[in-house]
């Protein structure tokens, strides 16, 4: 089998076991989507969900938070971690999307690299989930699983992970495919404890599986 059907099979085998996978930050907003995704480094999902209702209750628009203390958008998210960094990058990004983009999350990927604390992984996600756009989320369990499926040979740097993906994953399957990935990384294929392979829905496709039988 070679990498490209083995990328296909996994995509199809992970579209029927996770059907409605999506994005597991809450937003109702482009600009909300931002500020968790940055919210989310080196903390869960969950607790960015929580966080953030308190965040947008005292500013409940990408204006008001442009013109928030930074001192105050801190205090507020310091539960999250790394909470001067990410109260500093989160009060700049508003800033510039107001003076530059007119309020506006722009839908550019080189433009979304411009706003500050945004990567290509935030990148990737604001263009798959907002604007519907082909995109590669390579986050932890995107690197750890494809690694691990045999998609990718011992590549960890996220770009390289992204840039070999493309030539596998087809454009309109790899944002779906990524949240996807989530799902089963934190549900099966898990990274703490012992992957439940004997349950596993892609247990005829994954590499890990074919080596652990020989």
């Amino acid at each position: 089998m070679t990498k490209k059907q083995r990328a296909l099979a996994i995509i199809d085998l992970l579209k029927t076991e996770y059907p409605d996978a999506d994005c597991t930050l809450d937003y109702d907003d482009a600009w909300k989507l931002l500020v968790s995704v940055r919210l989310a480094a080196q903390c869960t999902d969950a607790r960015v969900n929580v966080v953030v209702q308190g965040l947008y209750e005292k500013y409940p628009t990408s204006k008001a938070l442009s013109e928030a203390d930074v001192n105050d958008i801190e205090r507020i998210v310091k539960p999250c971690g790394l909470g001067h960094s990410k109260a500093r990058d989160i009060s700049l990004c508003m800033k510039m999307l107001h003076e530059q983009y007119d309020g506006r999350v722009p839908e550019d990927f080189d433009e979304l690299l411009k706003l500050p604390g945004v990567g290509r992984k935030s990148a990737n996600l604001i263009m798959g989930d907002v604007f519907g756009k082909p995109a590669i989320v390579t986050d932890t369990h995107c690197i750890r699983l494809v690694n691990r499926f045999g998609l990718v040979d011992g590549i960890k740097e996220p770009k390289k992970v992204e840039m070999a993906l493309w030539k596998l994953i087809p454009p309109e399957e790899g944002s779906d495919f990524c949240h996807r990935l989530v799902y089963h990384g934190r549900e099966v294929c898990t990274a703490r404890t012992v992957p439940s392979c004997d349950k596993c829905c892609l247990k005829d496709v994954c590499k890990k599986v074919d080596v652990k039988k020989k």
